[in-house]
């Protein structure tokens, strides 16, 4: 019986994943670095110490200063929002609330920082709706490894085939299945390759189609 359900943030309940696939090309351009579409959404959901080094030898550039560009694109993105505003994945709300009402327990497991996460869920209202907020700079280990999984589970003191996790990106998917949690993908930019699917417990169109499985 799944007792909680742990969210991605970024491109799984907020329509955000998009800009990071527009705005790392333009960063690493600002740096004399040209990035193509590809491999930017390698990028996605890719945490700390993977992203960095990820980085480094896609562009064969142990010398890169991966924080200067980081910050840079995290200035330019966050500007951006504050003009168009953030978007929720349909969905999301009703999944929640759904969730809420059934008793089952609600956290995200995200890439962000906290102060970024709680920022984001605020301004789009759902900040309420979470019983935890486990956040990348948490563990030593971001995602695809399965630390901040694991990390959500210990917090909701529940064994990880308690809980079921709810990702867009391949990088989120082999992080929540190295877990033990069970997995459904809610493809956003990419559809799960044949490798992929064997990590999935379902697969759906809309994050409110999980309403059937929980």
């Amino acid at each position: 019986m799944v007792k909680a359900v742990i969210f991605d943030m970024d491109g799984t309940l907020i329509d955000t994943e998009k800009y990071y696939r527009i705005f790392w090309p333009m960063a690493l351009k600002q740096f004399g670095y040209e990035m193509t579409d590809e491999q930017a959404l390698s990028m996605r959901s890719l945490g700390q110490p993977y992203a960095p080094q990820h980085l480094k030898d896609m562009f064969h550039d142990p010398d890169m200063d991966y924080n200067k560009i980081r910050a840079y694109r995290r200035k330019i993105m966050e500007e951006h929002l504050e003009k168009v505003g953030i978007e929720l994945k349909p969905g999301a709300i009703e999944i929640l609330t759904y969730l809420k009402e059934k008793g089952i327990h609600r956290a995200i497991s995200t890439a962000n920082d906290i102060e970024r996460a709680e920022k984001y869920l605020k301004k789009i209202g759902l900040y309420g709706y979470f019983d935890k907020i486990i956040c990348a700079p948490m563990v030593e280990h971001g995602k695809p490894a399965p630390d901040v999984y694991e990390f959500a589970c210990s917090e909701l003191k529940l064994a990880p085939e308690e809980c079921m996790a709810v990702e867009d990106s391949p990088n989120g998917v082999k992080s929540a299945y190295s877990a033990g949690c069970k997995v459904v993908m809610v493809p956003d930019l990419t559809q799960p390759d044949e490798e992929l699917k064997k990590m999935l417990f379902a697969c759906v169109d809309r994050i409110d189609e999980i309403k059937s499985i929980v």
